[in-house]
């Protein structure tokens, strides 16, 4: 408020001071146009908001003038106050610092090459982030006073420029702004980022993390986007590629849609560029708004592997996180999530407790309340329903979300996975498939869903080959699927080392078999041959 950098009136100055005072004293519920005129500009009592606009026409000064200084002076300033539209009550929200930012590699190559999160990397990554979580989880709530606690929890912001002309023509001018909208629209499917347009007027929360800005050019038969992600706080390039498609009548509309599927899903999905940076920021002493995000990406971070070690941590962040900020759609669909894994999952799994079921549906069915396009809500109930055994529910919830967005791979991979294990193995397999092509990862839980497609299509050479690709090791499920398909291809060695293992780790699983495998396979056909199978491979199972 004092720097001579922040470009604001004398009045612009004091209605900040004014409001940040108020609300960091505990008395944001005074703050209202009459107040603010009155005890700043000077009005008497007679004042009228609905016929003296000064107030109003301050706000947006100010709220332009807080833009200006967070994108320029105030760059490395590690608290952010905005004036949302509406009101003047201030949030406050923290900037992580840009010389933890990692960059990941520029070319579309370089990135299908790296895959940051495939079992080379993931398991040390993933124990990382589930050890920070956990003690984010005991102290993240408790190192920010109270009074600079933002009101929501961190959203990735990106901000998307509209794309160069470089050609100069009437035509590339319109691919340009066809292209622009076209992954704009694809973005905002995904509900775990916030996408601004160039556009945007004023500033309502704090200034985008992330830019994507591109060109295209075309000649008489092609057009080519070339388009980066760029990091607004240091000016890295994230992820870089470029896309070409026709200039035929019939083709280029369906080109410039899939070009923005592609880089729509590339950025925002699950695991995808966005994500990657959040996860290798280092915040230190992170607000509130941080660590409701830091724990959604602890969640990603523990499903590479399913590790039930840090469980317990994930479970308890989220659960904190929805408590802090109940509003928190993402937070509520995860939080489900984890109810669900305590169900399907068993940890441990000889524990003996009730079934969560119910506590899973009523957080999936919160974050639906609050958001009813977010997609990981939805993703819970569908899994929550089917383990419940009500599995054309499921499937229509599934469903709906897909229509919803079709490009989300994580529930895409779901979606597929469900329907698989109902028995529509045709129609679900290939899904379970794509996603794993698209997403970087999980990918031990894709293998096994792929190993199980191959084993009830009889092909048990390529599930065999699809288990050992799994590496879970602690994950009861992956083994017995593993016994199962050794036994059944009579590998005799592999399927007596699964079996050890399930009798010294999971005997509840062993004892409870039918039970078990009925709760994820809804044909009784497909129960009896995988039951069988795990007798081949020397497990004593009861009818």
């Amino acid at each position: 408020m004092k720097s001579a950098d922040f470009d604001a009136t004398a009045r612009g100055r004091r209605f900040l001071g004014h409001v940040v005072e108020e609300t960091l004293s505990g008395r944001g519920g005074r703050i209202k146009a009459y107040s603010i005129a009155v005890e700043v500009f000077g009005r008497d009592a007679s004042f009228d908001p609905q016929t003296d606009p000064i107030v109003r026409i301050e706000a947006g000064h100010l709220r332009r003038s807080l833009e200006r200084y967070y994108l320029t002076a105030g760059r490395s300033d590690p608290i952010l106050i905005t004036i949302p539209k509406g009101a003047y009550v201030p949030t406050f929200s923290s900037r992580p610092q840009p010389a933890a930012v990692r960059a990941v590699p520029q070319t579309a190559d370089a990135v299908q090459n790296a895959r940051p999160w495939r079992r080379r990397n993931a398991a040390p990554l993933a124990a990382v982030l589930a050890a920070v979580v956990a003690v984010l989880a005991v102290l993240a709530w408790k190192l920010v006073p109270t009074n600079l606690r933002a009101g929501a929890p961190e959203v990735p912001r990106l901000l998307v420029e509209r794309f160069d002309d470089l050609s100069g023509t009437e035509a590339s001018a319109a691919i340009a702004g066809g292209l622009t909208q076209q992954i704009v629209g694809q973005l905002a499917k995904f509900k775990d980022i916030a996408v601004v347009e160039a556009a945007e007027p004023g500033g309502t929360t704090a200034p985008p993390r992330f830019a994507l800005a591109g060109s295209v050019s075309h000649s008489a038969d092609a057009f080519r986007l070339r388009v980066r992600l760029i990091s607004r706080n240091d000016g890295s390039v994230l992820w870089a590629n470029s896309y070409d498609g026709g200039m035929e009548v019939g083709k280029f509309l369906d080109a410039e849609a899939d070009i923005a599927r592609k880089v729509a899903t590339t950025l925002a999905q699950t695991y995808g560029v966005i994500f990657q940076t959040d996860a290798a920021f280092r915040v230190d002493n992170p607000p509130d708004d941080w660590a409701a995000y830091s724990c959604t990406l602890s969640y990603y971070a523990y499903r590479v592997d399913l590790d039930a070690k840090a469980y317990p941590a994930v479970r308890a962040c989220l659960e904190k996180a929805v408590e802090r900020f109940p509003n928190y759609a993402t937070g509520w669909g995860l939080l489900s999530q984890t109810y669900i894994d305590g169900i399907r999952y068993r940890y441990p799994f000889d524990a003996t407790s009730s079934s969560e079921i119910e506590r899973a549906l009523t957080a999936a069915r919160r974050a639906v309340e609050i958001d009813p396009l977010n997609v990981r809500g939805q993703q819970a109930e569908m899994i929550a329903l089917y383990l419940n055994g009500e599995v054309d529910s499921a499937l229509a919830v599934g469903k709906q979300a897909m229509a919803i967005n079709p490009n989300d791979t994580e529930l895409l991979g779901e979606y597929g996975y469900r329907l698989a294990l109902s028995g529509h193995w045709d129609e679900g397999c290939p899904l379970v498939a794509e996603a794993r092509e698209r997403n970087p990862g999980p990918f031990a839980y894709y293998e096994s869903a792929l190993a199980l497609c191959s084993y009830f299509r009889g092909d048990n050479e390529q599930a065999v080959m699809w288990i050992r690709k799994v590496s879970a090791p602690s994950n009861a499920n992956y083994h017995a699927i593993a016994a199962a398909i050794f036994g059944e291809g009579g590998h005799a060695a592999d399927s007596r080392r699964e079996s050890d293992w399930l009798k010294q780790n999971a005997p509840a699983l062993v004892a409870n078999a039918r039970q078990e495998i009925s709760m994820r396979l809804a044909r009784r056909q497909d129960v009896d041959f995988f039951l069988g199978s795990l007798r081949k491979a020397g497990l004593d199972v009861a009818d």
